[in-house]
């Protein structure tokens, strides 16, 4: 099920976007990963996928209206929200993307992962899994066609790299 369009018309509907987001993350992370403290893992950052640059106006317009940019990055910005509740924990870092024709669903969840070496070494090469390496950090991507988001797995969790832990 791909959305036509995420509809994101004022702040309300912006946070229901994202808890959708994150619990459909949470699901698939949940699918793939069996130890009980790694499902468990809180999400740590999550990402809307603008398809056009209209929605990408409208959802920093709206965004705009509930946090603040602590950071901009060459795919979107980065904004510091209130402390959203979600399904995996309280959102507190919300990045709008811009348009990328390779990103066709809603978004991703990133979550932190105790013990990051040992999760790295069991699961990087089981499918749906990939690593893409930033030079800064890594992230581990989990994708899989049945679902309309992705999961990340940074290491460094973004928190951290923004210095806000």
């Amino acid at each position: 099920m791909k959305m036509e369009n995420n509809r994101v018309t004022d702040v309300q509907s912006l946070k229901m976007l994202v808890r959708s987001i994150v619990k459909q993350a949470a699901a698939l992370k949940d699918k793939y990963i069996a130890v009980k403290n790694i499902k468990d893992a809180p999400v740590n950052y999550a990402c809307i996928f603008a398809h056009s640059i209209e929605e990408y106006k409208t959802l920093l317009r709206v965004t705009f209206k509930l946090g603040k940019v602590i950071k901009e990055t060459p795919t979107g910005l980065i904004f510091r929200i209130p402390p959203l509740p979600t399904v995996a924990g309280s959102l507190k870092l919300l990045k709008i993307r811009l348009p990328d024709s390779s990103r066709s669903e809603w978004g991703y969840a990133d979550f932190t992962i105790p013990r990051y070496p040992e999760f790295k070494k069991k699961y990087l090469f089981q499918k749906g899994f990939g690593l893409i390496n930033r030079g800064t950090y890594e992230m581990i991507e989990l994708v899989d066609d049945r679902f309309n988001v992705r999961t990340y797995f940074s290491h460094p969790p973004l928190d951290k790299l923004l210095g806000l832990t």
